[in-house]
Parts: structure tokens; sequence; C-alpha cells
């Protein structure tokens, strides 16, 4: 099945053989005939094969178990044990009979690796993927897709997907509950700074505009929306509201010596887009030789440094125009409602 899979190649599985391995069931007609039980039979297979510990001595520190077991004897074959001789002592003095009469043996090819999950014996089947030709999540629903259709022949199996998917699942369950936790902390944080419930709204509307840079440049560049690029996403996040952080504070602090809304809103965007610019510049620049794998590509680091180039240059030039224009709106609208009040 995974075989078949398209780019899929190096597959393996743990499923292989050990070496071969002697199967007994006892016989219970033979033990009720020869005066025996599963007990005695077990001991004495016990004491051909391994012996068994009826003292120990000490020797010092030194523990030494006083072992007891058949005398060996050359066997070509394992199952060459059960023609061994067994004294039988209700029969009578001298009857004897074999293992291999008291028992049922077979043959067979043991495992030559046993592995569980979950308290299950479980198989573990990798394999490498072309990422040219197939992708993690596309393969995995091939996979359940053809094991829907034939798991009513293997009712005990089931199938469980690990690897590289259940990590990234892994990762998207934390990455969700990560990125709401540092939204409340920075709203808390800008709540606490600009001593307003509102403004660190307006602030993080940066967030969606860094978004909205992230997917341009995924358009522009045709990289797929991988998980390195969504770590990017969080730690931009973080650094996309510090335009607007800039825009709002010169703007509070124009309102305050009592200009006009909107010349503090067109003076405070005048004076502030150079020391914004720079600040966006300085960390792209920083950012894009590793973005654009131009001092050697990064699989890893790489589309981290994309997210944050693009979605950082994107949002800057928005937050230097929605910004300020969300700024006067709601104000005027705040003024107009305190006035009215």
């Amino acid at each position: 099945m995974v075989r078949a899979l398209p780019g899929a190649r190096d597959v393996v599985d743990d499923d292989v053989p050990g070496r071969p391995e002697l199967r007994l069931a006892l016989d219970r007609d033979a033990l009720r005939v020869a005066g025996l039980d599963a007990a005695s039979v077990s001991r004495l297979l016990r004491l051909h094969v391994d012996g068994e510990v009826v003292s120990v001595l000490r020797q010092g520190n030194d523990r030494i178990d006083v072992r007891v077991q058949a005398r060996e004897a050359e066997r070509a074959e394992v199952g060459d044990l059960l023609s061994d001789p067994i004294a039988l002592a209700r029969a009578g003095a001298g009857a004897t009979t074999t293992l291999g009469a008291l028992v049922r043996s077979e043959t067979r090819q043991s495992k030559g690796i046993v592995k569980h999950y979950n308290l299950r014996r479980s198989i573990t089947v990798e394999a490498d993927l072309d990422k040219e030709i197939t992708d993690t999540t596309r393969a995995n629903a091939l996979v359940r897709e053809a094991w829907e259709q034939m798991r009513v022949r293997f009712p005990g199996v089931d199938l469980d997907f690990s690897g590289e998917l259940e990590d990234i699942q892994e990762s998207l369950d934390a990455m969700g509950a990560l990125f709401v936790l540092g939204i409340g902390l920075i709203y808390t944080i800008l709540a606490a700074q600009f001593r307003s419930y509102f403004q660190p709204l307006l602030i993080l509307v940066t967030v969606p505009l860094a978004f909205t840079g992230v997917t341009v440049g995924l358009l522009i560049t045709g990289n797929p929306l991988s998980l390195y690029t969504m770590y990017g996403v969080i730690a931009l996040a973080g650094i996309a509201v510090n335009s607007a952080i800039v825009l709002i504070d010169t703007m509070n602090r124009r309102l305050l010596t009592g200009i006009e809304l909107s010349h503090a809103v067109v003076g405070a965007a005048r004076r502030r887009i150079v020391p914004v610019l720079i600040t966006t510049l300085t960390t792209i620049a920083g950012l894009f030789s590793l973005a654009t794998g131009l001092g050697g590509k990064s699989l890893l680091w790489g589309p981290v440094a994309s997210s944050i180039v693009w979605g950082l240059g994107v949002a800057t030039l928005l937050t230097l125009f929605v910004v300020p224009m969300l700024y006067m709106v709601f104000m005027r609208r705040g003024a107009r409602r305190r006035a009215a009040g």
C-alpha cells in the first residue's frame, strides 16, 4: 500500500523474520495417561533447557545461584530435545516416556522484532517522500483512503499515523494556544501602557495586515504554507505591532497638546514615517539573505525568515495608511459620543 504511493521511496518496516522457534502445546490426553500435570511438564522442560534455581550461596558479597539442570547432550536441532526420556514414577519402576509424547510441537519462524503500542502488537512502516511529487499530508490521506477499502479483511488491525504528520498536528495544536496567549499578553501590556481598552485593538489590526503580507509572499515565491512558515507568522505577530505603537503614541501626544485631530494624525504620520521605515528596512535587510537563500538555503529557518520579511514589509506599508485612517475615524466617533452625552 505504501509502496504504491507516488513519490514514496525507501519503504521499510520492522516486521522482519527472526530465528526458527519451537512452539509446544500440552497434550492433555497424554498427560492424563502418563499421570502428569501441566506444572510437572513445564518444570521438566525448564530443567532440560534453563535449569531451576534450588538454593543460593553467599561468598563474600557475591551471590551464587545453585541451579539444577539436565545433563547437556549434543543435539543437532532443538527438536531433538523432545526425544529425551522422562521417568514416570506412577507407572512403576523403569517406566519412561519422552517430552515429544506429552506435547504437540510446531516449528515456525519467529519475529525478529516485537514491538507494542498501547499494549497491542504493532508494526511500524516508514518511508521517505519526494517533496516535488507529494507531501506528508497528501501521502497520509492516500494511505487512509486505501486502508478504508481493505480494513474489513483485517478486523483486528487498526491504523495509526505518527511520524512527521503527528509532529505537525501536535505543533499546530500547541501553536493555536500559544498564539492566543501571545495576543492576550500583547493586548494586556498595551492596555496598561496606553490606559485604553480600544487603542490596543487598533494596534492589533496590524496582525491580520501582516498575515496578508505572508500570503502575498507565498503567492509570489510559490512556496507552500509549511509548519516553519507558521512559526514565522507567530513571531511576526509580535514584530508587526511596533509601527502602529509608534504612530498611535505620537498621535496621542499631539492630541494632548491641543492640536486638532486631523492635524495630529497627519503630523504624526509625517514625523514617524522615516523611523518606521528605517526600523522595518533594517529588520528586512538582516533577514533578507536567509529568506532568499543567498548565503545558503535553510529548510528550517528559510521559511521563517521569508514569512517575517514579506509580512513585515507589507504590514508596514499598510499600517502607514490603515492605522491613521482608523485612528481618525474612531477617535472622531468617540468625540461625538462624549459631546452628545
